[in-house]
């Protein structure tokens, strides 16, 4: 049969039939049909589309068989730690080389002054300025088998990082220090890892270091500044038999007697990070380049399935429909050198150290903050970052103002509801920020943060699934959370990519195991899927400096690192931390009490912001210290008749009383016990802070500090009960 008569039959025009339509059709009409399809190709091309995660979301991780309940991440092959993804890259040294080739000599650190746009340096200005440096260490004594510990005192800024990338040119090992460790802290971690060259930032660092070492004879030798100083500190120091100099006549030194790199290995040490720590002195975690290359490792792996789409790939463009296409193809990466990082969290600490490592390994660039706090969003909207990792106290601090600037019912109901609509798109997979809900509603949200952020990563502690979600939805990036410690590096766990729920902390990263063991005194068990969190894998660290004690406290001999706190796999093979054993204690009836567990639960009332839970083994009963919420806590106490300023109302007894029933009936709808809900409570108009020695530096209570400071207060509480 002929191709035309079986067309015929069917009722299907011929091409000439078509062809023939066409032609007879007005121009108009024709073009009008070129533009409805040009339009139509072009909503098909970039119509929102759900992210394909990298696995079953339903099973993130499995079993190793053999393993005592231990898992591992689904995406391994099989039960092989990731140790790096580069294989040009398997050094701290090696990944920002990797980062020089990457960004054909584009920007690499930024900072700023006042109302000031940010002033660049390249890569290959940064790699000079490290030689240099690190050429001077070697010419003034250091050297990789001797005296090979430099420590860094300093807020974050480009000569950081820069004095970091010194010793790692020259396979020297950085022990950051921080000045909320305190002065006793500072002059240990000196006396400890026997550092002999210090290099801060400004004079006063300087003269806490002189401090510190007054009594440490032939430790600290040299004292490198970054900022201008007098002659009367070099006086000082003199007198203390300590050199000053600044950073500038030390680089000058290096480019006369300049070296060749002495680069490191990846079993090397890179770092001695010492632990703030919530009781006794700070404990020195010793990590490799291997550590912290295998941690980075994982994390690029975890999110590199992940289409991360730049604002303008998703705006109207003259760029041909197949271009459009090929470059929404090869958006499967994590990070390019088109990416921006906004450097604010502590450099003293390994998640934002891990976080600077992987945007310099990609060859994009890092802008750093003015150094105040209270300018962040200043540098925020100036910088426009595209990476923003994050701490749990700046999101509820978000979190707030945002429902605090809501103040009608009809807004906060206008917010909640946008919200829950853009949570729905983002439970299918698709994450934007240029929805109508985005338009109208959290455009002035995103605008806070610059508007270009695409990528959030949070951690360090506990944050709250309500708050987690609605950002989640009102910045409209990629927002993942992840669960560690210094001892693995900075994380074991991470939310996978299209895993947009809250309530836990993700699955391991493919470069380590973890499994639960017993805490049997708490009615955990490993067989029911609970129990202390425990980490094997590239990311553990070598161990405690100079003390194998604590060292084989913390790694058994299997090579597990206990965390202490309380774990629970849920069925999707994440992890949920649901307790802490550390910090357990006993009431006099004999029953087990985990305060952080109840304080995590009360903190969930309106108007609290922070919660302290005492008990000991000589009261029946427990009390709290709750410090209310500035924001929440004027409209909350309006609500109910009270009125006054925010002293007044932590003051005033009535509110206590509601306070505290809130507290209790959130207590009961999360199923906590009658002895583990507190009977009393003091309201305390000071929130617990660093700077005023309640929280440590990674923003852990300091509970021993925190129940001496309350002590009269906890005893009144008491008294009051006890009569």
């Amino acid at each position: 049969m002929q191709a035309h008569e079986l067309l015929r039959q069917l009722q299907i025009p011929e091409l000439d039939d078509v062809r023939h339509y066409l032609h007879a059709l007005p121009t108009n009409t024709l073009v009008s049909l070129g533009v409805f399809a040009a339009f139509t190709a072009y909503w098909y091309m970039t119509r929102p589309k759900a992210l394909k995660p990298p696995c079953d979301l339903s099973m993130q991780s499995v079993e190793i068989e053999g393993g005592e309940f231990a898992r591992r991440s689904v995406l391994l092959a099989d039960s092989t730690h990731l140790t790096h993804i580069y294989s040009d890259a398997r050094t701290m040294y090696e990944m920002f080389y990797r980062g020089v080739r990457l960004s054909n000599n584009g920007p690499c650190l930024g900072s700023r002054k006042p109302n000031e746009p940010y002033v660049w340096l390249s890569y290959q200005e940064v790699a000079k300025k490290a030689e240099f440096l690190g050429s001077a260490l070697l010419h003034r004594g250091h050297k990789r088998t001797g005296d090979k510990f430099i420590g860094i005192f300093a807020q974050n800024r480009p000569e950081w990082t820069m004095t970091e990338l010194a010793c790692y040119t020259y396979s020297l090992v950085c022990v950051p220090l921080y000045d909320t460790l305190g002065t006793e802290a500072i002059g240990y971690i000196i006396d400890k890892a026997t550092i002999s060259t210090v290099v801060c930032d400004v004079p006063d660092k300087a003269r806490l270091v002189l401090d510190c070492t007054a009594d440490m004879k032939n430790t600290v030798k040299t004292i490198i500044l970054m900022e201008d100083f007098d002659a009367a500190l070099v006086a000082r120091g003199k007198e203390c038999g300590i050199e000053i100099l600044s950073l500038k006549e030390v680089e000058d030194v290096g480019k006369a007697n300049y070296r060749e790199p002495v680069p490191p290995e990846p079993e090397d040490l890179a770092v001695i990070c010492f632990t703030s720590g919530t009781t006794g002195n700070p404990k020195g975690a010793m990590l490799t380049h291997g550590n912290i290359v295998a941690n980075c490792s994982a994390v690029i792996k975890m999110i590199e399935g992940t289409l991360l789409l730049c604002p303008e790939d998703v705006l109207m463009s003259f760029l041909p429909l197949a271009h459009i296409y090929e470059r929404m193809v090869e958006g499967y990466c994590s990070m390019s050198n088109s990416d921006t990082h906004m450097s604010y969290l502590p450099l003293a600490h390994m998640f934002e150290r891990m976080v600077e490592a992987m945007v310099l390994c990609h060859g994009a660039r890092i802008g750093f903050f003015q150094g105040d706090i209270r300018l962040l969003m200043d540098d925020l909207k100036v910088l426009q970052p595209t990476i923003f990792p994050v701490v749990p106290r700046l999101l509820n601090r978000m979190f707030d103002k945002i429902f605090g600037q809501a103040n009608t019912p009809l807004k906060r109901w206008v917010l909640q509801f946008a919200s829950r609509r853009k949570e729905a798109e983002m439970r299918s997979g698709i994450v934007r920020k240029d929805s109508v809900w985005d338009k109208l509603i959290f455009k002035k949200v995103q605008a806070t943060l610059g508007g270009r952020v695409r990528l959030m990563v949070t951690g360090a502690a506990p944050v709250s699934p309500t708050v987690l979600t609605f950002l989640r939805t009102a910045l409209g990036c990629q927002f993942y959370e992840g669960y560690g410690q210094t001892e693995c590096t900075a994380g074991c766990t991470l939310s996978m990519p299209g895993d947009w729920t809250a309530g836990h902390v993700g699955a391991p990263l493919p470069c380590n195991s973890l499994k639960l063991v017993d805490v049997a005194e708490m009615n955990y068990f490993a067989a029911n899927g609970e129990g202390e969190v425990c980490v094997k894998g590239a990311n553990v660290f070598q161990g405690y400096l100079k003390d194998p004690e604590k060292t084989a406290e913390a790694i058994d001999k299997d090579g597990w690192v206990h965390t202490g706190d309380i774990g629970k796999w849920l069925e999707n093979g994440t992890l949920k931390i649901v307790d802490r054993k550390k910090h357990i204690f006993k009431l006099a009836q004999g029953e087990y009490i985990a305060p952080e567990k109840i304080e995590n639960i009360y903190i969930r009332s309106d108007p609290v912001a922070q919660a302290f839970v005492h008990g000991d083994s000589l009261q029946a009963c427990l009390v709290a210290i709750i410090v209310p919420d500035p924001d929440f806590l004027p409209e909350w106490a309006k609500k109910r008749g009270l009125k006054g300023s925010y002293e007044e109302l932590c003051k005033n007894q009535e509110l206590k009383k509601a306070i505290l029933e809130d507290i209790v009936k959130l207590g009961k709808a999360a199923g906590l016990k009658s002895f583990e809900q507190v009977k009393d409570i003091a309201l305390h108009p000071e929130m617990f802070s660093v700077q005023n020695g309640l929280l440590t530096p990674t923003m852990k209570a300091k509970r021993a500090d925190l129940r001496n400071h309350f002590r009269a207060l906890i005893d009144e509480l008491y008294a009051k009960i006890n009569m």
